[in-house]
């Protein structure tokens, strides 16, 4: 099964005021992906605040995801843990939904592993099951950085390996994978404003936060600057480079969940550790939102 090229949607997870899932909004934001071009979903990512979700629920995520999407674009299914042993377990869970095309798995986080106990970690999850897995490699998140030698190890030693989302932050580091991986092995940015620059080197793509809030937009940029039309994909990064720094203005995904209710895509609803934006931070993303029209959107959207 192949991987795909484009912009995926790290999605994140709608609540209700009460904190349970807001089912009716995730499968809304799903349609309107999918409607605005996006090529393909992450459910249960970092974006998702997966961590603040029990098993049931991070299951029950998957299957509305998947059951709205029906086949039209891929859905990877988030499956990070630090315990190694359930990662595999949440590997082959995911493995069994139907519209599961490929499994994203993120370092073991707090552990601090080694580059061999990456290596053995990620084997171990990438023999759990016939899917592709997508390596993901977030060292702010996770305390450890995935090596690009142990990138290419673990490609060479599991075939379903096929790509890592790239969020070091580290464009050399990055350029250097996509000149050494293997052919059909794909290198994604992770982090929105690196997305121009990975494409630049080589890059197969993005996973997008903002194209939560500007999916059609997003979709578009990544599209253009695959197919070499740097014009377009630069007038697009300008335009919507502020929105991209704003999403991480504080710990995300507390902005985007901020802008996303403010366009009126959900509730603003989070679960603890995490809080709603400060007061500060709420009325530069109001103003924000509003120069690029995405309140606008809204409010147009409600007169039809």
């Amino acid at each position: 099964m192949d991987v795909p090229t484009g912009c995926g949607t790290a999605l994140i997870t709608p609540f209700r005021q009460d904190e349970s899932l807001d089912e009716q909004a995730l499968v809304a934001l799903v349609q309107w992906q999918i409607e605005s071009g996006i090529d393909w979903l992450v459910a249960c990512g970092t974006t998702a605040e997966t961590p603040a979700l029990n098993d049931d629920e991070w299951l029950r995520v998957l299957r509305i995801v998947t059951e709205a999407a029906a086949g039209r674009i891929p859905v990877w299914a988030g499956c990070t843990h630090n315990a190694t042993r359930e990662a595999v377990e949440r590997a082959k869970i995911a493995a069994r939904v139907p519209g599961i095309s490929a499994i994203l798995s993120a370092s073991p986080y707090y552990n601090k592993p080694t580059q061999e106990g990456q290596f053995e970690h990620f084997k171990a999850v990438a023999r759990a099951v016939e899917l592709p897995v997508i390596l993901y490699n977030i060292p702010s998140r996770t305390g450890v950085n995935l090596d690009p030698a142990t990138v290419l190890r673990l490609a060479e030693a599991q075939a379903n390996i096929q790509g890592v989302k790239e969020s070091s932050g580290n464009l050399p580091q990055i350029t250097e994978l996509v000149t050494q991986v293997p052919p059909g092995f794909h290198v994604y940015a992770g982090d929105d404003n690196m997305a121009l620059g990975v494409i630049g080197a080589g890059g197969a793509g993005l996973v997008s936060v903002a194209s939560n809030e500007v999916p059609a937009e997003m979709s578009r940029m990544l599209r253009a600057a695959l197919e070499n039309d740097w014009s377009t994909a630069r007038e697009l990064n300008h335009r919507y480079y502020r929105l991209i720094q704003a999403n991480f203005w504080e710990t995300s995904p507390g902005p985007v969940k901020a802008v996303l209710a403010m366009m009126g895509r959900i509730g603003e609803y989070y679960r603890l550790p995490l809080l709603p934006v400060a007061a500060l931070t709420r009325a530069r993303l109001e103003r924000l939102a509003a120069e690029l029209g995405l309140v606008a959107r809204r409010i147009e959207s409600k007169a039809i």
